[in-house]
């Protein structure tokens, strides 16, 4: 029986550890709004360098007399650039710190989207898309690296999920924005010139606010006071000690872990359909008869409705501290949604099941990203994740150019819809058999 000073301190214990659990919420809150909106808003700009291709493609294509199968492959090719420096970038974060790699980063892609106006044939546009991936290589999982040096595992996915707001947020403002530059005809040069000059500009402008902003550690964080910051690496260090149940894991160990694969598997059957469809959705609105004026208008809907399903998906995952059903559910919808709008031949039809593909492949990603660093040890983290990115990225050229090629062979986009939406439903499909409903949410791998 507990003696009453036994009682008492017990009693001290957990009122400390209370304590303690309150401080590291309230850090845990002050980071989210401190890192999150710059980030947030730096990752938005990439998507828009990267999907404002698809509207530029219209007049484009015609001023260069591009194939639909040149189009595909160079919309594609900007992932080969991420494929060849996406793990070294991230071990190179990993040692310089983010605060001066990712403004590298930045500053660098956004030059790259800028000289897109001056491309003027099939091979100069290869070789733009190229190095426009060759310099962004390393920013996602990057930030997903950063986010782990920062947010508690258990909030993890949550702020993930406000990151990747930037992804379905990226298309609905490009088509707006992109459209009205379209417009521009200034110094005989072309409208799709100058949308890639002015909206290149931004990334390099955020790369220098990124420099001055960031900080690479909560030691180094001035804004947290000295009990927060111990109670934040407490939280952290807690994460680390289940992470360090495994054995650690040498560069090429890591490399050819089987979780790895799997995942990187995974995430290639929704990227690949995710940009399958970003990358052609105003071409396929425009093959209905839909002027571009109403594109740009109509664009933004499915990815405004994707940024709110990924938000709820992603507060869902981690208050029920589920992951598997939740990929697979919104994999599931996504593949339904792509099926529809292969069908219909109504703009209204087509634009609905555009929607729930969205709503579908995008509510997948904050929920997916909250696996990798769940089991994945802090030394073994940046190259896991750029070699889950880095190959699950590269579907990222062969939806594209599958869809590029299927539209070129049959002049219709409905076997290309058809097979983007079976490789999303064998992602969800992969995610019932691989993904573990664990309470730290580890993978089985069969």
């Amino acid at each position: 029986m507990a003696t009453i000073p036994e009682t008492v301190a017990s009693s001290g214990r957990q009122a400390d550890a209370g304590a303690m659990t309150s401080l590291a919420d309230i850090a845990n809150r002050k980071v989210i709004m401190r890192l999150l909106p710059l980030i947030t808003l730096a990752y938005f700009v990439a998507q828009l360098d990267r999907v404002n291709l698809s509207f530029a493609a219209l007049p484009m294509n015609k001023d260069l007399n591009f194939s639909p199968e040149v189009y595909g492959f160079g919309a594609g090719i900007f992932f080969w650039g991420y494929f060849l420096f996406e793990v070294p970038s991230n071990m190179i974060l990993a040692k310089v710190g983010a605060r001066v790699w990712i403004a590298r980063i930045m500053i660098t892609w956004g030059l790259a989207a800028s000289c897109m106006a001056f491309v003027f044939s099939p091979n100069s546009f290869y070789l733009m898309r190229f190095l426009l991936g060759l310099a962004e290589a390393g920013f996602l999982p990057g930030m997903m690296l950063y986010l782990s040096y920062w947010i508690p595992e258990k909030s993890r996915a949550w702020a993930a999920g406000l990151l990747c707001l930037a992804v379905p947020l990226g298309p609905a403002l490009a088509g707006p924005i992109s459209s009205a530059l379209l417009h521009i005809n200034w110094f005989g040069l072309a409208g799709w010139k100058w949308m890639f000059i002015l909206e290149g500009l931004p990334a390099v402008v955020l790369g220098v606010v990124v420099f001055f902003y960031l900080d690479n550690k909560p030691d180094d964080a001035k804004w947290l006071s000295a009990n927060e910051k111990t109670a934040l690496k407490q939280a952290l260090d807690e994460d680390l000690t289940q992470q360090q149940k495994e054995p650690p894991l040498s560069f090429w160990k890591v490399l050819l872990d089987p979780r790895v694969l799997v995942l990187s598997l995974l995430y290639h059957t929704i990227v690949l359909g995710l940009y399958g469809v970003v990358m052609w959705f105003p071409q396929i609105i425009a093959t209905l008869g839909v002027s571009a004026f109403t594109i740009g208008l109509i664009s933004p809907i499915p990815f405004c409705l994707a940024a709110v399903a990924s938000i709820i998906f992603a507060r869902s995952s981690d208050r029920r501290k589920e992951r598997k059903w939740h990929i697979a559910v919104a994999a599931f919808i996504a593949a339904i949604g792509l099926v529809a709008s292969a069908y219909f031949q109504s703009p209204v039809l087509v634009v609905a099941g555009f929607c729930l593909g969205a709503i579908g492949v995008y509510a997948v990603l904050p929920v997916f990203w909250a696996l990798p660093s769940s089991f994945l040890s802090r030394s073994a983290a940046p190259v896991g994740i750029a070699v889950i990115n880095t190959l699950g990225s590269f579907g990222g050229f062969t939806g594209p150019w599958l869809v590029g090629l299927i539209r070129q062979e049959t002049g219709s986009f409905f076997l290309a819809l058809l097979l983007l939406s079976m490789i999303i439903a064998l992602g969800g499909l992969l995610a019932l058999v691989v993904v573990k409903n664990k309470k730290d949410t580890t993978l089985a791998v069969a």
